[in-house]
């Protein structure tokens, strides 16, 4: 008997989430927030299921948790779902202004982008209107040299880098911030284990790091 095809992306597992707990995944319209602690039951109920690994169920579940329509859901007082759609804790309102802080930097950095592929096609417009022959010279506009978007140096205040975890501080419930990109983000340890530490984000994800990524928080420990 042959194996099942395995998923390849994040889209095609987010569907099969979605057919498959249909109360607490959705493929569009609004979304619901997750349990905390989602991963792993997920893990154990998609045990026997050779179509995805962990490895893409947990990357497809900080695409899921990363995306506009996810972080508008995450609002104060409103309540997260287990797989099965049945409600638990309430979200807190650290964890409401983090996922609008998270949508607005998300939304800027796509009107960056688009800002800049606009700003590029009229180049390549004028570039081919204006291509010359071979062998033909052509006259320098005098604006080569100036650097379009620089942004003048601001000197910013010192600030006390957070501290870095002990061996005391590795524990479960131990509050600390994670950078998983350019921005750290807060998070609770929930698992200490030989090959990583386990931390729980504020949106409900869990990832593996290991302890050089983790800096203590400035909030005290749980």
């Amino acid at each position: 008997m042959e194996s099942p095809q395995k998923f390849t992306n994040s889209k095609e597992v987010i569907a099969f989430l979605a057919e498959t707990f249909p109360k607490c995944f959705s493929v569009e319209g609004e979304a619901r927030p997750l349990k905390i602690g989602i991963f792993q039951d997920l893990a154990e109920r998609l045990n026997d299921e050779e179509r995805v690994s962990k490895t893409l169920l947990r990357s497809t579940l900080r695409h899921y948790t990363n995306s506009w329509r996810y972080l508008y859901s995450i609002k104060e007082g409103a309540h997260r779902v287990d797989l099965d759609g049945a409600e638990g804790d309430a979200i807190e309102k650290e964890h409401a202004e983090h996922a609008q802080k998270q949508l607005e930097e998300s939304k800027a950095k796509a009107a960056e982008k688009r800002k800049a592929k606009q700003a590029q096609q009229p180049k390549n417009k004028e570039k081919r209107q204006f291509s010359r022959p071979k062998g033909e010279k052509s006259v320098s506009s005098g604006h080569a040299d100036n650097k379009q978007g620089t942004k003048p140096k601001i000197n910013r205040p010192n600030k006390t880098p957070p501290a870095k975890l002990t061996d005391e501080d590795l524990q479960q419930g131990t509050k600390v911030t994670v950078k998983l990109g350019k921005t750290p983000m807060p998070a609770v340890i929930t698992e200490v284990a030989k090959d990583g530490i386990h931390v729980q984000l504020d949106t409900g994800m869990v990832v593996k790091v290991n302890a050089d990524a983790l800096r203590l928080a400035r909030s005290k420990r749980s």
